[in-house]
């Protein structure tokens, strides 16, 4: 596979806040941005990784050693657009595939994210679990100096204490699909909160339900108005205890129609029963990590992107363990012990990553069928 190259390669670094700088080669959109340094450990799925919209403020750090081999195709796009800071990575290929319909440069540059290649992602990845995750800016310009990118990269607010759910949320309700009608000619309607859901998750619903997607800031009255069957909490991106409407709107839910969280969705539904989030140093970002499910005693290899998690000292008596990560024992699954409701910290759609959570969703689908 023939190394990707620029018709004029242009310079590039990323700074972080502690003052480390790793050099590369611009590609993309040739823009600067800040954002917070995060590293992936999937071995596929980019395009998949790229329109996840839980990236949303955040530099992805791809520890794959060669990404852009397949291209890009718009039937894998898991969102209406790209919302991550910028990407990093090894070496960048060019695309030898059939499904391809532009190369991965291309795509960056019509949707104004900007790229380095050419970086030792294993070295940034050793800093970035070594050090945590860390603020940073990506120049691919040559309007600034590396002095002067480090004292951006600190100056910037962070996600910490940011509601980044009201920015990448749809603006108005939208249906996502219908199912087949059941036995008895009746189609479960599933409202889904979106904090940035991803486009499988809905395909996930809408095999077997009528969805209806409705913004971050939907009142519980409102959602409790279109007589939902069940309720979803979708995945998004960065500080849960900032979205403080969406824990008001689950506590007055809760009880009324059986939900379902995912993600954010997981970590909001715990807060709105009573438990506190904590950032985790360097997050979990991959669809590789381990998971033991309480109940069966199985182990699910499982998909994740998140870098926040419930503080398992903080559980309210409302709720029992259903899942923990086999890596560092955080909590990966809640329960409510008396109410039709349960969340999963990780993303059992895939998209990329292996099926062994699809079950999940037949879990939801019982509890709405049972209503």
């Amino acid at each position: 596979m023939a190394r990707w190259r620029a018709q004029r390669e242009r310079s590039a670094f990323l700074a972080l806040a502690d003052g480390t700088v790793f050099r590369g080669v611009a590609f993309g959109a040739a823009v600067d941005r800040t954002g917070e340094a995060v590293f992936n450990t999937g071995m596929c799925g980019y395009q998949e990784i790229l329109t996840d919209p839980s990236y949303a403020g955040q530099f992805v750090v791809l520890t794959s050693a060669e990404i852009g081999n397949y291209g890009v195709c718009h039937e894998d796009v898991e969102s209406r657009g790209l919302f991550l800071s910028g990407l990093v990575i090894g070496d960048l290929t060019e695309p030898s595939n059939w499904r391809s319909e532009m190369s991965l440069d291309e795509y960056l540059r019509k949707n104004g994210v900007p790229g380095i290649c050419c970086v030792d992602t294993r070295a940034l990845t050793l800093h970035l679990r070594e050090h945590g995750c860390s603020k940073a800016i990506l120049c691919v310009t040559s309007s600034m100096s590396e002095d002067e990118a480090v004292a951006k990269a600190r100056e910037w607010e962070g996600l910490d204490g940011q509601d980044y759910a009201a920015k990448v949320t749809c603006r108005e309700p939208y249906e996502a699909g219908l199912s087949a009608a059941s036995g008895d000619g009746k189609v479960p309607h599933v409202v889904c909160y979106d904090f940035g859901v991803k486009s499988n998750i809905l395909r996930s619903l809408a095999s077997w339900a009528r969805v209806t997607v409705v913004p971050a800031k939907t009142s519980a009255d409102d959602v409790l108005a279109m007589k939902p069957d069940g309720v979803f909490l979708s995945n998004g991106p960065a500080d849960p205890a900032a979205v403080t409407y969406a824990i008001e709107n689950i506590r007055r839910l809760l009880g009324k129609t059986p939900l379902m969280g995912i993600c954010l969705g997981h970590q909001l539904l715990s807060l709105a029963c009573g438990a506190k989030t904590a950032r985790l140093k360097f997050g979990h970002h991959g669809c590789n990590h381990p998971v033991k499910n309480l109940s069966t005693g199985k182990v699910e290899i499982t998909s994740q992107n998140h870098n926040f998690a419930v503080v398992a000292d903080s559980l309210p008596d409302c709720l029992e363990v259903t899942h923990v990560n086999l890596n560092d024992g955080t909590i990966e699954g809640v329960r409510h012990k008396t109410l039709p409701a349960f969340s999963v910290q990780y993303h059992p759609e895939s998209c990329p990553g292996p099926h062994d959570s699809a079950y999940l969703f037949d879990g939801f689908r019982r509890a709405v069928t049972a209503v």
